[in-house]
């Protein structure tokens, strides 16, 4: 019962779109789906961490101590800025070929790992969220949450994959135009900074 719970309420939690999912997105249509695979991979490499923090309780430290959670939602807002900024930057400069850009994937990986990792709002998530499907009469609760941490991970991972071909077959039907190219850049690049507004904004 507890494990269908929980399965349910995450798709439904990984399939909200979010900064992981708007990078994952727009890397698929910049770049292709090899990159998009490679920023869906980093994204679930983001989450890892607060996954384990939140099954040790170090996510306390977050949710008790102002300075902490400040200084690291700082960093966070900073770094969707600083997307926004390289993404309205290049606008125009990137031209849809019709066959998909290659290279440069580690970059990606580590650009998709920043997105989440510098997150706190994550961290105080699952800190609230994964207790919630753990049995009350488990012997061992901490083994049974990085179970389902695991689970989350793998569902995050597929579905931030599927999201990024999917941008990448929409892909196919816009290299013949430049000024959409341009628009869609700008959009995303807007995307970023209200992601990083509302995560400026965002209380404890």
């Amino acid at each position: 019962m507890f494990l269908t719970e929980f399965l349910l309420t995450s798709l439904i939690v990984v399939l909200m779109p979010g900064t992981g999912v708007l990078f994952t997105v727009s890397t698929g249509l910049t770049r292709g789906w090899r990159a998009s695979i490679f920023a869906a991979t980093g994204c679930t490499l983001g989450i890892l961490p607060h996954l384990v923090a939140s099954v040790l309780g170090l996510t306390a430290i977050l949710h008790t101590s102002a300075v902490a959670f400040q200084l690291f939602k700082l960093l966070g807002v900073c770094y969707l800025f600083y997307l926004a900024w390289t993404m309205w930057k290049q606008s125009g400069a990137i031209r849809f070929d019709s066959a998909p850009a290659s290279g440069g994937y580690g970059r990606t990986v580590v650009q998709a790992f920043l997105i989440n990792i510098l997150n706190p709002k994550l961290s105080l998530f699952f800190l609230a969220f994964l207790p919630q499907f753990v049995p009350a009469d488990l012997p061992n609760p901490i083994t049974y949450m990085l179970g389902l941490s695991m689970v989350f991970m793998l569902m995050t991972l597929v579905v931030f994959v599927g999201y990024g071909i999917l941008a990448n077959q929409i892909r196919s039907y816009m290299f013949q135009s430049p000024l959409l190219v341009r628009g869609i850049q700008r959009l995303f690049s807007g995307l970023f900074l209200v992601m990083g507004i509302k995560l400026a904004a965002m209380e404890r």
